[in-house]
């Protein structure tokens, strides 16, 4: 949704936590090593483990049309027959090519009774014009359903209309900065906000779904400048329920993405129980692009490494393929796969 300006940032700027295989790529190897883990009596959950953890998303698509040249079996069948629990559901999210999992996360969010609505605002407001051309596409071909008539149908009020500008994909992806434009943008959201009784939603809605993201952050400045308060105590202070955490999701992802899904990251793991779909989500959507900065993030944030939390709320096979996922020590560690134990001030070393 952002453009390229967020393009360049998350590709070159930003490190993730799988960097595959590359040139190493092994195939006919990679696809013995998970058939032999699945073969006869028991599963090795090890080797599973480190395959999907080590291996990129475009080389897993690899595998897994190999898997099936090799041996004539889908690979997601196989583990739903040896698999369970949470571990089973991570390891099938990590096979899935991205947008199709991204889409997926989309239809879950709206089946059944009641909207996840968070999971619609997390995904959807942190997406290039380009990703949500992708899962637009991925859902069509997955669901045979139109993304924008499921929004429409499962969303209300300013929300809907938040998320149905979103899936246009028409974000500004302009560079240069109009400085006249960004002074007109400040006026008309004080303009909506403070300086009015009651909030005018469809200018905050037309600016910032709209602009692109270099111009938003001259806007926020611009607005701060104005006003005694920051466009995020504004929004806290104008707004109210899921169009607030739609508006705050862009602000944040626009001021600092690290600072953003370091928070989402802790709140899917804060308080009694964990969100294990949201954390799950997280993880997959970012360990090849920014999980590496997004962790170390946490830990200044936290004062606790995201393994060393994960491992906290967790357990067994799915604690292990999570701490694998967060920490690119252990991810691309030799292959002796033992029992990880992350302790307080070494979250970034893989200890057996």
């Amino acid at each position: 949704m952002f453009g390229l300006y967020f393009c360049i940032f998350r590709c070159h700027g930003s490190q993730g936590t799988v960097l595959g295989q590359g040139e190493k790529l092994d195939l006919d190897t990679t696809a013995k090593k998970l058939r032999k883990a699945m073969k006869g009596l028991g599963t090795d959950e090890k080797s599973i483990i480190e395959v999907l953890s080590s291996h990129t998303n475009n080389e897993l698509q690899l595998v897994k049309d190999f898997y099936k040249t090799c041996y004539g079996r889908i690979l997601g069948e196989d583990f739903q027959s040896e698999l369970s629990g949470h571990f089973e559901k991570l390891c099938l999210y990590l096979l899935l090519p991205r947008p199709h999992f991204q889409a997926y996360c989309l239809h879950q969010a709206m089946e059944g009774v009641g909207t996840d609505e968070t999971t619609l605002v997390e995904i959807l407001c942190t997406r290039n014009n380009q990703e949500i051309g992708e899962i637009k596409k991925a859902y069509k071909e997955r669901f045979k359903c139109d993304l924008e008539k499921d929004i429409v149908g499962d969303t209300s009020g300013h929300l809907r209309r938040v998320l149905v500008s979103i899936v246009q994909g028409s974000r500004s992806e302009e560079q240069i900065l109009d400085q006249q434009l960004v002074q007109k943008d400040v006026k008309d959201l004080l303009k909506a906000g403070v300086k009015i009784v009651g909030t005018d939603e469809s200018a905050f809605n037309r600016i910032l779904v709209s602009r692109s993201v270099p111009h938003l952050q001259e806007v926020f400045k611009g607005y701060k400048e104005k006003d005694q308060q920051d466009i995020i105590a504004a929004i806290k202070s104008e707004t109210s329920g899921s169009v607030r955490d739609a508006y705050l999701a862009i602000v944040r992802y626009v001021v600092d993405p690290l600072e953003y899904f370091a928070e989402c990251f802790y709140d899917s793991l804060k308080g009694a129980g964990t969100k294990d779909e949201r954390l799950m989500q997280l993880v997959v959507n970012h360990c090849e692009i920014d999980l590496k900065d997004i962790a170390d993030t946490y830990l200044q944030r936290y004062k606790v490494g995201l393994p060393c939390a994960i491992q906290e709320d967790t357990s067994g096979d799915y604690r292990k393929m999570l701490m694998r996922l967060t920490n690119v020590y252990l991810v691309q560690a030799p292959s002796t796969l033992h029992d990880y134990v992350v302790q307080p001030g070494t979250e970034q070393q893989a200890v057996a």
